[in-house]
């Protein structure tokens, strides 16, 4: 079984953070035309989710499902429950931001999808990576 650091985690979210940072301000300047409004949500964001994406990281690792089956079912479900957290961070981050409940929602709906393809493909170059990974003969000489 792959043992993985907290470094590799702490590389996918710092990685991720700036894959979706960049879609939430050209999300958020599309949507309202206001190069302010995506820039002010995607800002946010940056403090919000990186700390939302780590905890995600670290929920997935810890309840270690269906790490040895189908590794493509477990990236589905964790594209999911992730885009799940995103999605009302950034409905309420757009929201507040804009003053209007309706454009945080309408930013979080378009993103649930562009996110969501973008996660996916994150989630499987990462999958494909050795950066990070411990190996047993590291683990046996902590020990």
């Amino acid at each position: 079984m792959k043992k993985f650091s907290r470094k590799r985690h702490l590389a996918k979210t710092i990685t991720w953070r700036i894959i979706g940072t960049i879609d939430t301000i050209l999300l958020g300047w599309l949507l309202t035309g206001e190069l302010k409004y995506g820039v002010s949500i995607g800002f946010l964001e940056l403090m919000t989710k990186m700390v939302l994406y780590y905890l995600h990281e670290r929920a997935w690792y810890n309840w270690n499902f269906l790490n040895q089956t189908n590794s493509q079912i477990r990236h589905i479900l964790k594209t999911i429950t992730w885009r799940v957290v995103g999605t009302m961070d950034t409905i309420l981050l757009g929201w507040i931001v804009t003053g209007h409940a309706e454009i945080g929602f309408t930013i979080g709906g378009f993103e649930l999808i562009t996110k969501m393809l973008l996660y996916y493909f994150h989630e499987r170059i990462w999958y494909r990576s050795d950066f990070g990974l411990i190996s047993n003969t590291e683990e046996e000489t902590k020990k």
